[in-house]
């Protein structure tokens, strides 16, 4: 499970940026993960006590946006989603398309309490 690694990261770039604004108190951090990236939502959420535990983020809730995995038809130029339409075009069935979202992975907010 390497999203124990990726949320360690995660809140040490916080912890930094709290300290560096001079934050005493984070309540919330709002990550945005892809459909389509590496990284499993559940396994994220399961592992983010661990990872906060005994840090100046000990307190802090999580929230996960998912961000949808859209891709553009190269034959129509219609916009889908890859995964409920198996990477296949719903208007012509197309498989040629070009990816236009879905494997981020960012820091979207952090909310100071």
């Amino acid at each position: 499970m390497h999203e124990l690694g990726v949320v360690i990261e995660v809140i040490k770039t916080v912890e930094n940026f709290a300290r560096n604004n001079g934050l005493s108190k984070v309540d919330t951090i709002v990550l945005q993960i892809g459909e389509l990236s590496s990284m499993i939502p559940r396994y994220v959420e399961s592992c983010y006590p661990a990872a906060v535990d005994g840090t100046l983020l000990q307190d802090t809730k999580l929230k996960i946006e998912i961000l949808p995995g859209n891709g553009i038809c190269k034959a129509c130029n219609k916009v889908f989603n890859l995964i409920e339409n198996n990477s296949k075009c719903p208007r012509c069935q197309s498989t040629s398309w070009e990816l236009l979202g879905g494997k981020e992975f960012m820091i979207k907010e952090i909310v100071a309490c």
